[in-house]
């Protein structure tokens, strides 16, 4: 992969995380949502992150992986002592093991234990309750990071989760995610060393949102027969180990929810081809207007004046955002920000009823105003105290005008960013 971009959509497609061959600048990672940097003259050069176990286990683990931007995008895991960085060699077989000791023991219930990072890109944290995380080495290298879709990876009947960030010369990036599943809750919470500056946090789950989101996941299957239930993981003894995003769900049975879009990507086409759609790039292009037409033999959502045209995106297109008419154009970041805006769109079925993308977008409409949409995202929303958290990939996408419902925190100038559980962990689903 030549560009960190590249490097990046590796990461979480493949779970193999390597540095890209160029060199790049990693401060203006792609964002094509609607999540704007802060930006000041410069970052401290390395960066603490408490790891606070909030819960009645003793036995959590952390990780932390990422690129060092400040040895050429070198591929780096924290070890153990929770300051020293691992730069693997290349390893003369693939599945090879690591060769120092990476696992990251938290203290007790109620214990604070607090790590220092270097700047990094595609920077993560993990955690694991009661069993540890195996990260493997393929020539290049290349690190195999847990997966959540293969059934032979050593970590897949392991509870754990993680959550992202990016640490550049500019700012301190983090987010939770759901993009992939939803398994052991976390939470962040940002200080910054600017005076005045209000202190950031993100709830993320409560305790018991696994249980929550796989139990609604079984009822909207209830209620539509889609197979909703299929992205509900469970342990050998029948308890719940995560759910599934239908875009993971998907990539372990291709058969998962195939056609489920059809009828409400067909009406949308039915729309644009009588009225325009206008989407608001929220960059330098401003707003532009599609409109369905046939021009070129099939009937495709194209925007005048060279900018190019969307095909029908099929389902897991929809949900992956990132295949069909929704891969990464060449050459064209415009059709980028556009696509990013249409995808979004289509998991939160908005389309219908807003013909001004995102600029009219209200949270209160989202996955409401049909009966086709994204069940997974939208109940994933629901469990989540203030509803913020990625549960697709374009999901920060948002008015200029509105909060994003992302799950972000950001800084110019941190002090601390703090990675925790919430308590009451026995209340979660037991590890059998």
């Amino acid at each position: 992969m030549s560009t960190l971009e590249a490097a990046l959509e590796l990461q979480k497609r493949n779970s193999i995380l390597q540095a890209p061959s160029e060199n790049v600048n990693n401060n203006n990672e792609n964002n094509r949502g609607a999540v704007q940097e802060q930006l000041v003259m410069s970052t401290s050069p390395t960066l603490n992150i408490a790891l606070q176990n909030n819960t009645s286990s003793p036995n959590v683990w952390a990780y932390v992986t990422g690129l060092d931007i400040n040895k050429n995008n070198a591929v780096l895991i924290l070890q153990s002592d929770g300051v020293t960085g691992y730069y693997p060699q290349s390893p003369n077989t693939p599945l090879s093991a690591l060769a120092q000791d990476c696992h990251i023991r938290l203290g007790g219930p109620g214990t604070t234990r607090t790590v220092t990072v270097p700047q990094m890109a595609g920077g993560r944290i993990w955690f694991a309750r009661d069993g540890q995380l195996t990260f493997l080495l393929n020539p290049g290298p290349a690190l195999v990071e847990p997966s959540a879709t293969n059934t032979s990876d050593p970590n897949y009947s392991v509870f754990w989760s993680f959550a992202e960030f990016t640490f550049n010369t500019t700012q301190l990036f983090a987010n939770i995610t759901f993009v992939d599943f939803v398994s052991l809750p976390v939470s962040l919470a940002l200080a910054s060393a600017t005076p005045g500056a209000a202190a950031q946090s993100v709830p993320g789950l409560p305790a018991a949102g696994l249980d929550a989101v796989s139990a609604g996941l079984v009822a909207q299957n209830a209620s539509d027969g889609a197979g909703w239930d299929r992205l509900v993981v469970k342990t050998a003894a029948g308890a719940n180990l995560r759910a599934l995003s239908p875009n993971a769900g998907i990539v372990m049975d291709a058969t998962l929810l195939r056609g489920y879009y059809q009828p409400y990507v067909d009406a949308v086409w039915a729309k644009y081809a009588a009225a325009p759609l206008n989407v608001d790039t929220q960059g330098q292009w401003g707003v532009v207007q599609g409109k369905v037409s046939s021009s070129s033999g099939s009937a495709q959502l194209s925007f005048g004046n060279g900018v190019g045209a969307f095909a029908q995106p099929s389902s897991a297109d929809v949900f992956s955002c990132s295949t069909g008419p929704f891969a990464n154009p060449t050459g064209s970041a415009e059709l980028g920000n556009i696509g990013a805006r249409l995808a979004a769109a289509f998991n939160r079925s908005t389309l219908l009823v807003n013909a001004n993308q995102p600029a009219a977008e209200r949270v209160a409409t989202y996955y409401v105003s049909n009966q086709i949409t994204n069940h997974y995202a939208r109940i994933v929303h629901a469990a989540v105290p203030g509803g913020k958290g990625y549960a697709f990939p374009y999901d920060d996408v948002a008015p200029d005008d509105a909060d994003n419902v992302a799950g972000t925190v950001a800084d110019g100038n941190p002090q601390l960013l703090t990675w925790k559980r919430p308590s009451a962990w026995q209340t979660e689903s037991p590890l059998v």
